[in-house]
């Protein structure tokens, strides 16, 4: 992994992970090359970064969107691919050395699982990936020689800090959570919660899904699940712990008592980055500490009362089995029913349990046997939220 240029693929270049990713190819100096792009929406986004980052092939994931898109601005010798197919192609292309999984929701399993099955290195910022098939994905990756390095900045900071000792000698992991807007609500207040108030995070910038499972702490739920399987850690050995400013991005203690925490200001173009150029480190386009001015840094248990999506995803990482794509389903058409203004705010968490406790649990599923579990809580929660 030391070669350079080194020759990536971006699964999800015009969400918000892929368009840090841009601008961590333009700043790497020439170290980092483009072989293709992918994305289903914003095809016009696409063209544009096509442009500047000249890669051999675009995808256009979704085929209608695609069919009724004007190419005529994609650069000349720029290919386009459509489709799954499409996606699957690019990952698997014997140039591309690390393929970018920044695709949201169970659609980025696909791209995920063809740059693993080829033996390649995932920047993986697509945490359903191991939350859905955490086993299956992680058995993949051994069998193929593939090589998985976190990007999403909490697991990025635990396998940088994991670099300080032996993994027999990790006592625990320690994932921050910013608290999100909500965390001094009362029950009353987040009864009353409405979309708007949701998508307002206090530090990141993210997609509308991920800002409001970080309002819900759902996000930390699926990354204790994501944890459990990309470290190999007993869900015991894992805990969150509230950091309002978002400096220390996790945390991991070792059994002498040390821990090694990695801090940073809060700007994803350092984890993507350290990603796509690991072992090494260079100056990039990530922010960096002012040490000349003062800060403060405070860390608090969380309030499981008020958020119980932690103790949903450490019951998850404990089973295993069909129930990390069951919470996976069910939290993403819960979301989706929350924006739209059919559930409320403070019944999120709850109905991603009712739906998990209802369903018929599988210890040993198959990759087939997920995606039906996924289809079949979709449905429940439809059905649920429409009694």
């Amino acid at each position: 992994m030391s070669s350079f240029p080194r020759k990536i693929a971006i699964l999800g270049s015009t969400g918000s992970i892929g368009q840090s990713t841009v601008q961590v190819v333009q700043q790497s100096q020439g170290r980092l090359e483009v072989v293709g792009l992918a994305a289903r929406r914003r095809l016009d986004l696409l063209c544009e970064q096509a442009r500047l980052l000249h890669p051999r092939y675009v995808v256009a994931v979704d085929e209608q969107i695609a069919r009724d898109f004007d190419w005529s601005a994609l650069p000349a010798g720029c290919e386009l691919l459509t489709g799954r197919a499409g996606v699957v192609q690019l990952a698997r292309l014997p140039e591309v050395q690390t393929v970018v999984c920044a695709v949201v929701g169970n659609a980025g399993l696909a791209g995920t699982w063809a740059a693993l099955e080829a033996g390649k290195t995932v920047a993986l910022a697509n945490k359903e990936a191991l939350v859905m098939a955490g086993p299956l994905v992680m058995r993949l990756a051994a069998e193929r020689g593939a090589t998985i390095l976190p990007v999403d900045s909490e697991h990025s900071a635990v396998f940088q800090a994991l670099q300080s000792g032996r993994r027999s000698e990790v006592r625990r992991v320690i994932l921050t959570a910013s608290g999100g807007p909500f965390r001094t609500y009362s029950p009353e207040q987040l009864a009353e919660v409405t979309p708007a108030e949701a998508l307002a995070h206090p530090t990141w910038r993210m997609g509308r899904k991920i800002t409001v499972d970080s309002a819900t702490l759902m996000n930390k739920a699926l990354e204790i699940i994501e944890a459990r399987w990309l470290f190999d850690l007993d869900p015991d050995q894992i805990r969150v712990v509230i950091h309002p400013q978002s400096l220390v991005h996790s945390m991991v203690e070792f059994a002498d008592g040390s821990v090694i925490a990695q801090m940073s200001p809060p700007d994803m173009r350092l984890p993507i980055q350290y990603a796509l150029t690991y072992p090494e480190r260079r100056r990039g386009a990530a922010r960096q500490f002012d040490w000349s001015e003062a800060f403060t840094c405070t860390f608090e248990p969380p309030d499981e009362e008020r958020f119980p999506a932690l103790r949903l995803g450490l019951d998850v990482a404990r089973q295993g089995g069909s129930a990390g794509a069951v919470l996976n389903a069910a939290n993403e058409a819960a979301v989706a029913e929350f924006l739209a203004g059919r559930l409320p705010f403070h019944q999120i968490v709850p109905l991603c349990r009712r739906v998990l406790e209802a369903h018929d649990f599988d210890p040993q599923p198959t990759f087939e046997q997920l995606f039906a579990h996924d289809r079949w809580a979709r449905r429940e929660v439809l059905r649920w939220v429409a009694a």
